[in-house]
């Protein structure tokens, strides 16, 4: 039997055999790489780490361009079999599978980011001396971090009460996205009043320079820095905020920050967003508002901190928490010359309470709370930040404290 099936393969030729063995190492392949695919789980799933190449595996960094800021974290995978391929029907697994698929086209944008060397120095920095030598009475910054169709009436109210208060001032709206056409078509209602608004795409390279977010920067774009499950836009902004008063003195405000007053007599000033009443200290700050001469060394802290502590995974941790650890740290030192004002500055209510400001009286002592909280406003703030995040979806509805204030602050008054 044994010689029989001996001479039947002998009738087959070498080349049969060639591919026979072939087709088994592809099959051999196939199974390892294939059927044994690393899938995302759950935060709490225990996982192990699964490379598929010799080459060292980078933690994925976002688009660094303003025009879509959104990260998500560089998952350790496990690894996972074939027979749980259902599971990509999952919501959750598609959210994730789209974050960084959004994630991938930020780490190919950061290499195209910033012009070359020659070129580094002669347009974001230039543009911004000419602007700001047009004579402006305060210089004042925002960043976008959004494609620029969401630059919507919330926003564009943030712009009006800025002018409303300070009609010779000068806004820099550093974006990538409103650095562009449609930009233009949003900003120039206002340019034709005669207001001094400009959108620029920021240089992270020139902004960044010379302080310890140039070497954090470095780090990212050669992927030696994870950025996290929170959007790394917004950790951006956290950062990019602080190196732009650092260069050119100012005030920074959020895009949602209704301002109500003139900020002229305000100098290196942070506002608390929580005030402890037993002890009349303010157990947390905020980084929505931000006011400090060119150089400042708090800043130089601040920036020194996110680059030494930066941490992706936690929500304002590079951001109000930030400028919490490093004030709490630098308040009994000399040198630094600040101020903290009280909540009601800034933050007349936290984002727990921003609902209420969106309401209509409901009974007699509701409608006393809202005319006593809106008199207050009046007498002690100097802006209002909305808190978008937790307000986006209300309306302004007739009679409450922010149709007040909108009605107030508004050049064009439209349909807020």
């Amino acid at each position: 039997m044994d010689h029989s099936i001996s001479n039947f393969f002998h009738h087959f030729p070498f080349s049969f055999f060639t591919l026979l063995f072939l087709f088994l190492l592809s099959y051999n392949a196939f199974t390892l790489f294939f059927f044994h695919l690393p899938f995302f789980s759950s935060p709490h799933h225990h996982t192990k780490t699964l490379l598929l190449s010799t080459t060292p595996t980078h933690p994925s960094t976002f688009n660094l361009s303003s025009s879509v800021f959104i990260s998500s974290k560089k998952l350790t995978l496990p690894f996972t079999n074939y027979t749980h391929l259902p599971l990509l029907h999952n919501s959750h697994f598609h959210n994730r599978h789209r974050r960084v698929k959004r994630h991938k086209r930020g780490l190919r944008s950061v290499h195209s980011e910033s012009p070359p060397p020659p070129l580094r120095f002669s347009l974001f920095q230039t543009k911004l001396k000419a602007f700001f030598s047009s004579h402006c009475k305060g210089r004042f910054f925002m960043t976008w971090i959004s494609p620029f169709k969401l630059f919507g009436v919330r926003e564009l109210l943030s712009i009006e009460s800025l002018f409303k208060s300070h009609p010779h001032a000068c806004l820099v709206i550093v974006s990538k996205s409103l650095d562009s056409n449609e930009g233009i078509n949003i900003l120039t209602p206002f340019v034709n009043k005669g207001f001094k608004v400009m959108a620029i795409a920021p240089d992270f390279n020139y902004i960044f320079k010379d302080t310890h977010a140039e070497a954090w920067f470095n780090r990212l774009k050669q992927g030696n820095v994870n950025p996290g499950e929170v959007s790394l836009g917004q950790n951006l902004s956290n950062l990019l905020r602080l190196a732009l008063l650092y260069k050119f003195g100012g005030t920074y405000i959020d895009a949602d920050v209704v301002v109500l007053k003139s900020f002229s007599k305000l100098r290196n000033t942070i506002g608390a967003q929580n005030f402890d009443v037993k002890t009349k200290k303010w157990s947390r700050l905020n980084n929505a508002v931000l006011i400090f001469d060119k150089k400042h060394p708090l800043l130089l802290k601040f920036i020194e901190e996110f680059a030494l502590t930066f941490d992706g995974n936690k929500w304002g941790h590079n951001g109000p928490y930030l400028i919490s650890r490093v004030v709490s740290r630098v308040s009994v030192r000399e040198g630094f010359n600040f101020t903290v004002l009280p909540p009601s500055a800034f933050y007349p209510v936290d984002w727990r309470g921003i609902k209420s400001l969106f309401r209509r009286p409901r009974d007699e002592v509701h409608s006393r709370w809202l005319v006593n909280k809106m008199e207050q406003i009046r007498k002690e703030s100097f802006a209002v930040h909305l808190w978008n995040r937790h307000s986006r979806k209300l309306k302004v509805v007739k009679g409450s404290i922010v149709d007040s204030i909108v009605s107030s602050c508004c050049i064009f008054c439209n349909n807020y």
